[in-house]
């Protein structure tokens, strides 16, 4: 990655001056733009707004005191706005320490009091433009690391998935009959570019959501329907271990699971959490519950997915649904799965969460809102 770009010459920095006296507005721009600032004036916290909303400036100077919309208000508003980006706000107040404390909880970067000495205006002004240069400097690399990460996924795709269709050809013996040492190292080889191809793909969704580029498609979706044939694909790996797998629905005939989400991202949630029950489980059962619950004051499906493996510490619980958190278990996967779960719930508004402790199996329960 280049990061000369990133420090290179930057455009003349744009300050908005906001104050309902014309005098201030005027004497303050003159000292701005003395220093080779780019300076624009608004009289009102609505036309502050309007402005900003227009062309977002390097930074906003704005007096708290104004009539019809205070800064505090002017300074609320531009927080709450989150499609703005990051842009220091430098309040002037006349007033005491319980103003300048309000003026912070808002929203607020710094405060300067007036009368303003013209030194400390300008090194604030200089201290808060730095910070907003290292932000934007940040948000760039991180831009620029996932659009790599983006690449790369889409790069790794395409190999892979030629690898997968050609080593499933020789599997089925259209280039001839294999030995059956050779068939047996063809199928080591399917099972670990299948898991390399997995580890891909969900690589590449985890970063479509952390970029905002994913795409949802809304539909009803029967989860009694959808848990049931996920638990018949997934029903083959708990045979082989010789675990009990069952579902439980609520007892109360002709219950209704339908909710609305997007199908293909609400399987990948019940395939991650009743895959990892059964991977991490060696003995006993694996049971997927599904009933009605409330969150807040709204109506919920409720699953949960309880194993009796060897559970999970409780200083592991608090980053595990964080991405490439992948735990201390000796089958750790790459701990993009759980992430990618919780990002999914939280898109359609919903919740996950586990209870667990070290030898006493563990609870992962997934809340999903009913509209």
């Amino acid at each position: 990655m280049n990061y000369r770009s990133l420090t290179q010459t930057r455009n003349v920095d744009r300050i908005l001056v906001v104050d309902d006296t014309p005098d201030n507005c005027l004497l303050i721009q003159a000292i701005l733009q003395d220093e080779g600032y780019e300076v624009e004036l608004a009289e009102s916290g609505r036309e502050a707004l309007d402005k900003i909303d227009q062309a977002p400036p390097d930074l906003v100077l704005l007096d708290v005191m104004m009539p019809g919309m205070d800064g505090y208000e002017v300074t609320r508003r531009i927080r709450d706005n989150t499609k703005l980006p990051f842009m220091p706000i430098l309040l002037t107040t006349a007033y005491d320490q319980p103003s300048v404390a309000q003026g912070l909880d808002t929203g607020a970067d710094d405060f300067i009091r007036k009368p303003v000495h013209f030194d400390e205006l300008l090194a604030r002004v200089r201290a808060l433009l730095r910070l907003k240069h290292s932000v934007d400097e940040r948000d760039q690399i991180a831009r620029q690391r996932e659009d790599f990460v983006s690449r790369l996924t889409h790069d790794l795709r395409t190999p892979l998935v030629a690898a997968d269709r050609m080593l499933d050809l020789l599997a089925q013996g259209v280039m001839g009959e294999l030995p059956d040492d050779v068939q047996e190292a063809i199928s080591i080889m399917v099972r670990s570019n299948q898991n390399l191809l997995t580890m891909v793909n969900m690589l590449l969704e985890v970063y479509r959501y952390e970029a905002g580029r994913k795409t949802l498609t809304f539909s009803p979706v029967n989860l009694l329907e959808l848990t049931q044939e996920v638990i018949e694909e997934l029903s083959s790996l708990a045979i082989d271990k010789s675990l009990e797998l069952r579902f439980e629905p609520s007892a109360k005939a002709g219950e209704d699971y339908s909710i609305k989400g997007d199908r293909i991202e609400l399987r990948r949630v019940l395939t991650n959490l009743i895959g990892n029950a059964i991977k991490f489980t060696d003995q006993g059962s694996v049971t997927v519950r599904l009933s009605k619950a409330h969150m807040s004051s709204t109506a919920a499906v409720k699953l949960e997915v309880i194993d009796t493996g060897p559970g999970i510490p409780l200083e592991e619980q608090s980053t595990l649904f964080e991405s490439f958190n992948s735990g201390k278990h000796k089958r750790s996967g790459s701990g993009l799965g759980l992430h990618l779960s919780r990002r999914i719930a939280q898109a359609h508004n919903g919740t996950i969460s586990v209870r667990s402790g070290a030898g006493e199996g563990s609870t992962f329960t997934v809340l999903l809102p009913i509209y």
